[in-house]
């Protein structure tokens, strides 16, 4: 037979385990909300520009401010040099992911394969120098000699984009097919943001 207090305290443990189930269940929905949030304030740049070229080029010019801010530190602004090689990661990541899985696809459809396979490859080396960066001490005396470097590269790649290749894809679209590239671009930022 079953005491009063045995029953007592079975009931207050299953009051107590479901009180924290519940604070466990809210805290992990209100962080479904909040990362929800940030991946809409992340890529709403990218949206709110207009169509996927905009979206694109809105993207490029928020990169190329990130590495103005990290060329104008110094040796000892190492902690901001590091958070500065986070952002540019993340932005660019997201980007890539956008570019590769979404328009480099249609212009391969549009016949532009050797140019997507170009653009493609042209990725590897930003990932390349992304990882040197994340690896590469940030107080390193060569570290802005290879930040220029990188610029430059992305500076030549995003020209090659903005100039030739995207206007040229977005005019052989028509309408619908351009606002289709755009959503599914930006689905893929959100994935990503």
């Amino acid at each position: 037979m079953v005491s009063r207090s045995s029953f007592a305290r079975a009931k207050t443990k299953s009051v107590t385990f479901g009180s924290i189930n519940r604070t466990v269940a809210m805290t992990v929905g209100a962080a479904a909300i909040a990362n929800i949030g940030r991946k809409l304030a992340v890529q709403s740049p990218t949206t709110l520009a207009g169509d996927w070229f905009d979206g694109l080029v809105a993207e490029h010019r928020m990169v190329m401010k990130l590495f103005d801010v990290l060329q104008a530190t110094d040796d000892s602004s190492t902690a901001k040099r590091g958070m500065l090689i986070v952002q540019i990661t993340h932005a660019l990541s997201k980007h890539a992911f956008e570019e590769e899985n979404v328009i480099y696809t249609a212009l391969r459809n549009a016949g532009r394969v050797e140019d997507a396979d170009r653009l493609n490859h042209e990725h590897g080396y930003v990932k390349q120098y992304l990882a040197d960066l994340n690896a590469m001490k940030k107080d390193d005396s060569g570290f802005l000699e290879k930040v220029s470097a990188f610029r430059r590269h992305l500076e030549t790649h995003i020209r090659s984009e903005e100039d030739e290749l995207f206007p040229a894809l977005r005019a052989h679209l028509d309408g619908s097919e351009n606002s289709s590239l755009t959503r599914k671009m930006n689905v893929q930022g959100l994935m990503m943001a």
